[in-house]
Formats: structure tokens, sequence, C-alpha cells
């Protein structure tokens, strides 16, 4: 209680990932975590047999259009609020101290941003993918290509993110690795397969809930044993926790305000623009007007997010100080570090470890149910009804559902082969975040340069990718091949609400050299997202030229927003219509079928005001 380890003889076994203290679960804990699955999977089978029992595409993949701002904001709040983000962001807190905090700051224009530019694009031209639009505004290569890439990208992550934290449970508790991600797996493949989105939507909302009260119960009970938030404060200021403004620019600087405060913005675009797990619930949102207010309501929740997890680190550092589990031999990683922490703290409150565990995969739940859900909707829309014949509305359905049944299974392949991986594991996570920046790039290409063609659209998102894994797996190897042992700079996972940050935090950032190539392999993971995105942009905008760039006046209305021409503003009209977009976006859009079952590029198809 006075912020020393329990005295208490610790058992010391043979555990997965090396010689570990192990703390055990009382049958209370049990019990709350299986209240989660049953409470999960009950929501699921609810919204299988009430309302129109998912008889329409439409209903399970997007809900009938029907819901409300809250549960939609709770929702794109947990979607990216991983297990992997609340195991991060304690241990980056206690390690580097709270200049991760200033994360907060790119959370205001990274989310009006999409409120205001992809969500009215997005919602007038009534889609259902994401990737239906690169077809309206370039071609169904381009369509096809970014469908695959996003594939591509949560595949490889939703294994991951359930088998880490199952792993790390298991080292810390001796809970049952692969009981862990069978329960976790099954029942949100259940729940997602049989109830849609609507499901997938209200347990989002259950498992926000959960997540709240578990970081809560360990931050109020760790905070009274260390003697107050006073005392709390009081030690991370002595211990040089708690991190003033650093103003310094250097891109190669792991966490600068401009790193987190302008990089933080590109990352939250990628996440909350134009991800197809965040534009899905845009879509089901009644009214353009609902989709924007909930979009707004994530903003004071992400807030929240931030505060919790941080929080959770300088307690953990009150009750440590220097002398970490790591440091100790408690633990063998970070992240095993938080739930060490947990364990220690409410070990003598049966329930509350479990109440913690059910946040932990309530987290993992919400992130892996998403991307069934948006894999079986692209799959649906981008691959198959493009290319197949017309078929019945029940028979759509059935596939969708089959679709979310198989990425469910396929999930728990992707977790065995990560049981599989050792050191390549931490690669596989930052996959995700490379993929994210060159998808942004390439909807922001389209969206605000009318000049862009589908040539230039292919060669940039190909160079975007291309940079975005020789700058991401040439820091790696650089890192792994280092000669500096790496218990001076250990391997962290921080990440506050989403969760590109979570998957590329673990490229720790090196010292500045004067190899250029080096340079750029020690770039802050936090630019990543606007470097890659830049990139597709500059390199689609030159080959676009180079080809015969496209006029405004043969593109699809409403595929283009005028940012462009609102930023110019004070040019005369006949300028900036040589120069750039100045059409304003269609207020009233027809959505016709046929886009729908294969959409046809650059031929009018929204009807005029």
């Amino acid at each position: 209680p006075n912020g020393q380890l329990s005295t208490d003889p610790p058992l010391i076994i043979q555990g997965i990932m090396g010689d570990v203290v192990q703390m055990h679960f009382s049958t209370v804990d049990y019990v709350i975590f299986v209240v989660l699955l049953v409470a999960s999977a009950g929501i699921g089978l609810y919204y299988a047999f009430s309302g129109g029992r998912q008889r329409t595409t439409q209903e399970f993949l997007l809900a009938d259009r029907s819901m409300r701002c809250l549960p939609v904001s709770l929702s794109l709040l947990a979607t990216f609020q991983s297990a992997v983000a609340i195991l991060g962001a304690p241990s980056e807190i206690y390690t580097h101290g709270t200049q991760y905090w200033f994360l907060g700051c790119s959370y205001f224009l990274g989310l009006l941003i999409p409120a205001h530019i992809f969500i009215p694009v997005f919602y007038r031209l009534r889609l259902s993918s994401a990737y239906q639009y690169l077809e309206l505004r370039f071609s169904k290569s381009v369509r096809i290509c970014g469908t695959m890439t996003f594939i591509f990208q949560m595949v490889i992550y939703m294994g991951v993110v359930l088998y880490a934290p199952a792993l790390a449970l298991n080292a810390v508790t001796g809970f049952d690795l692969w009981g862990a991600v069978l329960a976790i797996g099954l029942v949100c493949t259940l729940y997602t397969a049989l109830g849609g989105l609507k499901a997938v939507i209200w347990t989002d909302v259950f498992q926000t809930i959960v997540m709240f009260a578990g970081q809560l119960a360990v931050i109020i009970v760790g905070t009274h044993q260390a003697g107050g938030i006073a005392e709390v404060w009081r030690k991370a200021q002595n211990g040089s926790r708690i991190s003033g403004l650093d103003l310094n620019p250097d891109p190669l600087e792991r966490h600068t305000f401009w790193t987190l405060g302008v990089g933080g913005i590109f990352l939250m675009l990628a996440l909350y623009g134009v991800n197809q797990a965040q534009v899905q619930r845009y879509l089901c949102s009644r009214t353009e007007k609902e989709a924007i207010m909930s979009c707004y309501a994530v903003f004071p929740c992400q807030q929240i997010v931030l505060t919790l997890g941080c929080l959770m680190g300088l307690v953990m550092y009150a009750r440590y100080g220097e002398e970490s589990p790591l440091d100790q031999g408690y633990v063998k990683s970070n992240d095993q570090m938080v739930l060490y922490f947990v364990m220690d703290v409410l070990r003598d409150l049966p329930g509350l470890p479990g109440l913690f565990v059910a946040c932990l995969f309530s987290g993992a739940l919400s992130t892996i149910s998403s991307a069934f859900n948006s894999l079986a909707t692209v799959t649906m829309e981008d691959l198959i009804k493009p290319h197949v014949r017309p078929m019945t509305e029940a028979r759509a359905t059935l596939l969708s559902k089959m679709l979310a049944l198989a990425y469910g299974l396929v999930c728990l392949a992707m977790a065995y082969i990560a049981s599989l991986m050792g050191s390549v594991l931490q690669a596989a996570l930052s996959i995700f975040g490379m993929v994210g920046g060159p998808l942004l790039g390439l909807f922001c290409l389209g969206m605000f340069f009318p000049w862009a063609n589908s040539t230039g659209a292919l060669v940039g998102l190909a160079s975007g990718l291309v940079m975005a894994f020789w700058i991401g797996i040439g820091s790696f190897v650089s890192r792994m091949s280092a000669s500096v042992p790496p218990v001076i700079n250990a391997t962290v996972i921080p990440d506050v609400g989403n969760m590109t940050t979570a998957v590329m935090t673990t490229l720790i950032t090196s010292k500045p050299r004067s190899i250029l190539l080096i340079a750029l392999y020690s770039l802050s993971y936090m630019w990543y997202s606007a470097h890659n995105s830049a990139t597709v942009v500059v390199v689609g905008l030159l080959v676009s030229f180079l080809t015969g760039p496209w006029k405004e006046k043969d593109l699809n209305p409403g595929t283009i927003y005028p940012v462009l021409g609102n930023l110019l503003f004070f040019l005369p009209e006949r300028y900036r219509e040589k120069l750039c977009c100045v059409t304003p976006l269609e207020d009233n859009v027809s959505h016709l079928n046929s886009t729908k079952q294969n959409p046809v590029s650059n031929t009018a198809f929204l009807l005029p005001l």
C-alpha cells in the first residue's frame, strides 16, 4: 500500500515468455470474465432474432441506416481502443513520462476534418463501402487495389490483436492462453455473424462501459494505496515523469509537441476519416447530422481514454518508482508490466482483477468484431457483387453472414500464426500502421485534387506502400541488428485511443545521424502516416500530369470536396476554376441501386440541386 512491492513470496514458474511472477485468479474473477462473454453473445443473439432478423444486407451490414448518435460514437471509440492500447499507454507513461499526453491536441483537427469533409462526401453518395468511392472517382482497378490493401491490413492485425493480450495475460496470471483466444474469437465470431452491425455496435457500447470501469477501478484503488492523487503527482514530479511542452521541431525525435500534435492528426485521419470500420458506422447513422455529431462525441471520449491511460501510468510510477517490475525481473516485457501492476494492486480484492481482464478483452472484442464486419462488407460490396450476376437479397445476406464467419476462423488461424512468429511479431504489428497512411493519401488524392487520374492513383498508392514498408521494415531491421544493447531503449507498445498508434510505437527512434538513410529510418513513427500519405499525393499528381490530368467537369458530381477552392478564396473565380475545384458539394444526392451492383466511373449519376 505504501508503494512497495508486496512481501508475499511470489510463485516463480517457467511461463510462455520466460520466468515470470505469476498471480492467480479467484473464482469470482473467472465468473466476471464469463459474464462478459455471455453478455456479448446475448446481445448478438438478441439482434439475430429481433427486428428484421438480419434478413437483408442493408440491415446486416449497415444496421438499416437507423443508428443514433450515442451508440455510434461509443462504437467509434471502441473500434480502435484495442487491448494493445490498454496495456501500452500506462507503460509508455511509466517509462517516458507524460509527453505522450500531448497526443490529445491532435484529436481536435483529427476529428473535425472527418466530420466536415469525409462524412459529407461518403454519406451523400449513400455508399456501403468506402472503396466504392474509389471507383466512382477513379476506376474499378483502383477500387480493387484499395480493397485488397485494406483486407491485407486487417487480416494480419486482427490475429495479433487477439493473441498479444492473451499471451501477456497467460504469462502474468497463468490464465489459459488458448482457452482465452478461442473463447474470445468464437464468441466474437458468433455475435458478429448472427447479429450484424447492430450487434457489433451495441456490444461495443457495453464493452466500452466495461473498459472504463476496469481502468477506473485500478486507478482508484492504486491511487488510494499510494496515498492519494497529490502523492502520486509528487512522486511523478520527483521522478521527472511530468513532461513540459517540448517544441523541438526535429522530426527524428520520438515524441515532441509537433510529432504528437501535428503528426497525430494524420494518424487520426487514417482511422476516423477513411478506414472502412469507421466509415461503416458513419453510414449506418440515421442522418448525416447524427453521423457528424457522433464524430464530435468521440472527442471528449478520446480525451477521457487518454487521461485514464496516463493516470494509470503515473499511479504505476508512484507504486514502483525506478524499480520497475521489468527491471526486477518479475515480467519480461512492458505490456506484461501493466497486468502485473493490476494483479499486484488488486490481489486482495476478489473480482476486480477479473473486471480489468474483462476490460482488456473488451478492447480485443470491440476491435476484432469491427474487423470481421468491415471485412465482410468490403468483400461483399467490392469483390463479389460487382463481379457476379445479381443475386437475391436472401442469398446475398446469407453470403455476408458466411463471410463474417469465415473471417472469424481466419482470425483464429492468424492468432495461431502469431504464436509462431517470435521476434517477427512486432513487424506484423507494424504492418497495420504502414498501410493506413497510403490509404489516407489515396482518398485525399481523389477528394481534393480534381486533376488526379486513375493511373496516378494506382502509381501513387504503390509508391506510398513501397515507401511505407521500406521505412517501417528498414527501421525494424536496423534496430534489431544494432549493436546497442536493447535494455537502453526497452520496446514499448504505447497507444491511447487508436489502433495505428498502438502498433507502430514499437519502432524506437534512434538518435539522428549524418547518413540520410539512417536518418530516414530514425523518423518518428508519429510522422509515418503523414509521410506516406504525402508520398501518395505527390507521386499521384506527378503521374497524373504526365499522363493527362482530368478535368472537374468530367468527374462524377459529389466525388470532389472543394477544399482548394475554399483555401484560395482570395483569387478571382476564373483563376480558381482553372486551378482547382470550386463547385460546392451537392446537398441532394440521388443514390442509384445500380451503383451497389456495378458502379460506373466517370459517368454522372448524381442529380443536381
